[in-house]
């Protein structure tokens, strides 16, 4: 789930999907992204295809390919969609079928599939045209399954992120107290995918799987991971290297760190015949 800015008590707090500049801003350097981002738990992929009617997917905002390889590796055939061309090239580069628009624009012309899948990127979707673009793509029976990381940094590493981001760019939209939220804030999230995927209609009662696991990060992985992120995305190189540079020497003090993680999939079964 994406991290927003605080606003003023008057101002509307936009959706996510609204933000198209950093919903479209990850493929400023797609080989770092896929480089650092992590992977998805291989029992997560074996139970979507498992429990999908068939092996073709789709797979929405699939970035530089990440899921897609998972997928493709479980045996699927794949096609993605992804708005930012950049993206789009590195996957093509690597074996995927990618076609270029945001979801809500996307034409299936005719095409339907076996799963519907989005691994981090279902916030940057608007749910009520999204949802209604997945019903359409999916055969009946087919498989929606909305998939994000749920983890927390070191409580020590957040006030050092606070720290830094205060002092470099103070109006940044990093917002360390919904981080410190930690599961609950990611918790709200999900509810609210399930509650959307109901109103939209034809799909069956939304459910929740959920995976536990976790990585260990010595200070170059996680500087690598950092810039890969939505609030770094869109900053001037000098700043992201003094931002690194101030966390880098927080990390230095821990040794490194094991995160835990949890791969939710927010999951529901297109309706027969709706």
């Amino acid at each position: 789930m994406p991290t927003l800015p605080q606003e003023q008590a008057h101002q509307p707090k936009p959706e996510a999907h609204q933000q198209r500049q950093m919903a479209e801003s990850f493929g400023v350097d797609a080989e770092r992204y896929d480089r650092a981002r992590p992977r998805y738990p291989d029992a997560m992929v074996d139970r979507i295809v498992a429990a999908s009617p068939g092996p073709d997917v789709l797979d929405v905002g699939c970035g530089t390919g990440i899921a897609a390889r998972q997928f493709q590796a479980a045996g699927c055939t794949v096609l993605g969609v992804e708005p930012d061309a950049r993206m789009a090239d590195f996957a093509r580069e690597r074996g995927l079928e990618v076609e270029v628009a945001t979801f809500e624009a996307w034409d299936p012309a005719g095409r339907q599939f076996d799963a519907v899948i989005a691994g981090q990127v279902w916030h940057w979707v608007d749910p009520v045209a999204g949802g209604a673009k997945a019903a359409q793509s999916l055969r009946p029976g087919g498989r929606l399954a909305l998939f994000w990381h749920m983890f927390e940094f070191p409580a020590e590493l957040l006030d050092a992120f606070a720290t830094v981001y205060q002092r470099v760019v103070p109006d940044s939209p990093f917002n360390v107290q919904a981080m410190k939220q930690g599961r609950k804030a990611y918790e709200s999230g999900f509810t609210k995918t399930m509650d959307e995927i109901r109103q939209v209609g034809g799909f069956g009662d939304p459910e929740q799987w959920r995976f536990d696991w976790e990585r260990s990060y010595t200070r170059d992985q996680l500087l690598e991971l950092l810039p890969t992120t939505g609030v770094l995305t869109r900053l001037p190189a000098e700043k992201v290297a003094e931002i690194l540079a101030g966390i880098g020497d927080a990390i230095d003090a821990t040794a490194g760190f094991t995160m835990p993680y949890t791969t939710v999939a927010v999951t529901a079964t297109r309706t027969t015949g709706a």
